[in-house]
């Protein structure tokens, strides 16, 4: 499947992300994040890590099942998911405009959205 090197890429390239968010966290933002933005953005990074496995799991399962069409809707919908949810959480914890709030729960029900696509896809496959 076309789809299974890019979400493969994609999740490793996230996940390598993730963990140099986490640890900015820790050690540069921990003195200068109030306790409260400094939760809110290991949100960011724990939704960051569990969807970047997710997007190496629809990867490895694109190589193995035909139901295309819901796998790349499920890793689309995931990685835009984890833009979306993950993004605006660092951003509100980096001092953004508070309405980014109101976006965060676009990109959840979109995280949300990809685990039932790739359900989907397995059922098919």
């Amino acid at each position: 499947m076309p789809g299974a090197r890019l979400f493969l890429f994609a999740g490793a390239v996230l996940a390598a992300l993730g963990v140099a968010a986490g640890a900015f966290a820790a050690h540069a933002l921990k003195e200068r994040l109030s306790p409260e933005m400094l939760t809110v953005f290991e949100t960011g990074v724990r939704y960051h890590l569990i969807h970047a496995l997710g997007l190496l799991g629809i990867g490895l399962v694109a190589l193995h099942l035909q139901a295309q069409r819901w796998l790349l809707a499920s890793g689309w919908t995931m990685l835009a998911g984890l833009v979306v949810f993950s993004g605006t959480l660092y951003a509100l914890a980096a001092g953004g405009p508070r309405w980014l709030g109101a976006i965060t729960p676009v990109g959840g029900t979109a995280l949300i959205a990809a685990w039932a696509l790739l359900a989907v896809a397995v059922w098919r496959g």
